[in-house]
């Protein structure tokens, strides 16, 4: 670990990220059977909020107004995002709104483009492609979309331009008060929907305890707080691609937890996968040794 550079810290802290984020899939689809989208975010927000709004008095070095509206740019984008993505869950397995939210994968490189004229390396478009073949894959090899898949979709829309602009404003950033402000504007975003759908009170059930701690706890406090560090290291476009791993890792616990089915050629499809993101990362080093 010594030997490593920042890079290649954040990539691995990225790629433990995306894992984590997998194993939240299924708990929060489970918890949503009998608790409202809002009030789940809310609740998930509203208690990462506190939490690092305690962090950010202590750390913070001054009050700045650049990252308060950069956090409530990237908040709203987060919550579009996490609005689609849980509606989504009520609608179709879990696993399948992981792999299709892994679709921002193939979007991260060209926004990023678009939006701040970043350069798209050679690699990362191919190892992008190997990755979107094998999401395909995992997704049954179809283009039909029903309500939740296409959910799921515009999800992964939101979720790009989020990566995209998160690699661009945390350079520019205080970064605890940042990260709160995420928080804030996504609990707040979430209580005012909550309340014109009638509610914020949960049911208070063994499975939104357990959604609330790993989402929470782990996948919201602990990984955007990485995620956000880890992105002034590298790439959005890698870290886009590095988010792949995501849907393998909902896969493989839908599989081994909750008896979901996969065939043989959606295990083929995370394959791809992960080597899209080795070939994203190691890819010129690799078409060097083999002279290609």
């Amino acid at each position: 670990m010594r030997n490593l550079t920042a890079q290649n810290r954040a990539d691995i802290a990225l790629i433990v990220v995306s894992i984590v984020w997998g194993a939240t899939f299924l708990p929060m689809a489970n918890a949503l059977k009998t608790n409202g989208v809002f009030v789940m975010l809310f609740c998930r927000f509203f208690l990462s909020a506190i939490f690092m709004g305690f962090v950010a008095l202590k750390f913070t070095k001054k009050f700045d107004k650049k990252s308060v509206f950069y956090g409530v740019i990237l908040g709203a984008v987060l919550f579009l995002s996490f609005t689609t993505q849980t509606y989504a869950l009520k609608l179709t397995f879990s696993s399948s709104v992981a792999f299709i939210t892994g679709l921002e994968c193939v979007i991260v490189p060209f926004m990023a483009a678009v939006l701040f004229k970043n350069k798209i390396s050679i690699f990362a478009i191919l190892g992008a492609l190997i990755a979107i073949f094998g999401l395909w894959l995992l997704s049954g090899a179809t283009l039909a979309l029903g309500a939740g898949e296409a959910l799921a979709l515009v999800c992964a829309i939101f979720y790009a331009l989020y990566t995209t602009l998160n690699g661009h404003f945390v350079r520019k950033s205080e970064l605890y008060l940042l990260v709160f402000v995420v928080f804030l504007t996504n609990a707040m975003l979430s209580l005012v929907f909550a309340l014109f759908q009638g509610s914020i009170v949960p049911n208070f059930d063994r499975e939104f305890f357990i959604a609330i701690f790993i989402t929470t706890v782990i996948g919201t406090i602990f990984c955007y707080f990485v995620q956000t560090i880890a992105q002034r290291y590298t790439t959005a476009s890698k870290a886009a691609l590095f988010f792949c791993l995501e849907p393998v890792s909902a896969g493989l616990i839908g599989y081994f937890i909750a008896g979901e089915i996969l065939s043989i050629w959606q295990i083929f499809g995370a394959m791809l996968i992960i080597f899209g993101v080795i070939f994203s990362e190691f890819g010129k080093q690799i078409c060097s040794k083999f002279k290609l």
